[in-house]
C-alpha cells in the first residue's frame, strides 16, 4: 500500500487531503501538533478534526503529534517508511500576517525551517515521491496593489483590457515589495521547494493559493476569511473589516477543489519545481462587501461589523488567480463549487456547533 505523509493534517487542506487519499487507497500518516490553537486560541483548535479523521479511517490514518521544526523527529518518520512514501502534502504553516509580526522567529522556523526539514527528509528517504507544497499569493508581497484598479460600487476591479484581468499568473515579480514577515517566511519556503525540484530533481510543486476555504476551516480573527465571517454573522460576534472601504477582492477555492489539483499533479508529477497560482479565479471571487451581503442572506441575520481605515501590512487590494496555466497542464481538473455553494456549506455544516460554542 502506498504511503502519503500529510503535514497539518487536522487543518482545512490537510484534513481534506487525508480523506481524499485514504479513499484513493493510501496509508496516510498525519503530522499534526495543533499549533493553530497556540496561534489563534482554543476556538481555532484542530483537535476535533484529528479525532474525527481517526474515527472515520481506523487503520488507514495515523496521526503523529510532531512538530515539523524537529528535524530528527521528521527524519525518523520518513526513514521508518523508506521506499513506501509516494506523496508528501505539506500544509502545515503559521498563516497570519499579524501573528508573524508578534513572533518572527517562530513564524520563520515553522514556515521556512519546517519546510526545509521535510524536503531534506524526502530527498534522503523518498526521492521518487511527489512533494506538494501549499504556498500563498503573499509571496508576491504588495505588488498587486500597484495594479490600475478602478473603484466600483461594491468592489475594486481591473479594466477588462488589462493583461491580468483574467487573473494574476506567476509572471508577477516577488521582488521589491512589502510582504509582511509571514509573506517572507512563506516565500523562503516556496523557493526551497522550487530549488529541491530544480537542483535535486524532485517532483515538487508550489500551489500559491488565494483564499482557501471549506466547512473544515477553523476560522479565527487573524486567519480564515470566509469561515470566520460566516461564524461572526451566525453568532453575533463583532467583525472588523480592515481598510479599502471593504471593496478589496479575493478569489476563493473550496478545499476539495484544491486537493483535487494535488491529485491531478501527483498522477502526472513532473520534476523540476513547478509553480502555479491557484484559487477561485474569475469563477469564484468576491469583495468584502459582497461576502458580507452573502453571509447575511444565508444566515438570515445582520453582521455587526465596523470598518477600520487601517489595512493590514502587505495586504492585497485585489487578487484573482489565473487558473489557465494549471488547467492547460492538467485539463482534467476544474472547479466544482461556486461562491454561493461554498458559503451555504460553511453555514449548514457549522452553524449549530458555532452557536453551541458561543
Amino acid at each position: 500500500m502506498p504511503t502519503a505523509i500529510v503535514t497539518g493534517s487536522g487543518g482545512l487542506i490537510g484534513s481534506e487531503s487525508v480523506a481524499r487519499f485514504v479513499e484513493l487507497g493510501f496509508d496516510v500518516i498525519g503530522l499534526e501538533n495543533d499549533m493553530r490553537a497556540s496561534f489563534f486560541g482554543a476556538e481555532a483548535s484542530t483537535a476535533h478534526m484529528t479525532e474525527t479523521l481517526l474515527a472515520r479511517f481506523p487503520g488507514a490514518f495515523t496521526s503523529l503529534d510532531l512538530d515539523i521544526r524537529d528535524r530528527e523527529a521528521v527524519e525518523r518518520v520518513f526513514a521508518g517508511r523508506a521506499g513506501q512514501v509516494e506523496l508528501v502534502i505539506h500544509t502545515a504553516a503559521q498563516p497570519s500576517h499579524d501573528w508573524a509580526a508578534s513572533d518572527p522567529h517562530t513564524d520563520f522556523e515553522v514556515n521556512a525551517l519546517g519546510t526545509l526539514n521535510l524536503l531534506e527528509a524526502t530527498r534522503r528517504h523518498a526521492d521518487s515521491a511527489t512533494f506538494v507544497h501549499c504556498s500563498t499569493n503573499k509571496v508576491y508581497g504588495d505588488t498587486p496593489n500597484a495594479l490600475p484598479l478602478i473603484e466600483l460600487e461594491r468592489r475594486l476591479e481591473l479594466p477588462q483590457e488589462h493583461g491580468y484581468f483574467q487573473g494574476i499568473d506567476t509572471s508577477m515579480s516577488i521582488d521589491r515589495s512589502t510582504h509582511s514577515l509571514f509573506g517572507v517566511s512563506k516565500a523562503a519556503a516556496d523557493l526551497l521547494v522550487q530549488e529541491y525540484g530544480r537542483y535535486f530533481g524532485l517532483a515538487t510543486v508550489c500551489f500559491r493559493g488565494g483564499c482557501l476555504t471549506g466547512p473544515n476551516h477553523a476560522g479565527a480573527i487573524l486567519h480564515g476569511f470566509l469561515s470566520y465571517l460566516m461564524r461572526a454573522t451566525v453568532t453575533g460576534e463583532p467583525y472588523t473589516v480592515f481598510g479599502y472601504a471593504g471593496k478589496q477582492v479575493r478569489d476563493n477555492i473550496h478545499s476539495a477543489d484544491l486537493v483535487a489539483a494535488f491529485e491531478h499533479f501527483h498522477l502526472d508529477a513532473r520534476a523540476g519545481g513547478a509553480v502555479y497560482n491557484i484559487g477561485g479565479g474569475r469563477e469564484c471571487n468576491c469583495s468584502m462587501l459582497e461576502a458580507i451581503e452573502l453571509c447575511q442572506g444565508i444566515a438570515g441575520r445582520e453582521l455587526q461589523w465596523t470598518l477600520s481605515e487601517r489595512n493590514r501590512v502587505g495586504d492585497h487590494r485585489w487578487w484573482i488567480s489565473d487558473l489557465r496555466p494549471f488547467a492547460a497542464d492538467y485539463p482534467g481538473w476544474k472547479l466544482t463549487r461556486g461562491l454561493q455553494e461554498i458559503m451555504r456549506e460553511l453555514h449548514d455544516e457549522n452553524a449549530e456547533r458555532w452557536l453551541a460554542e458561543r
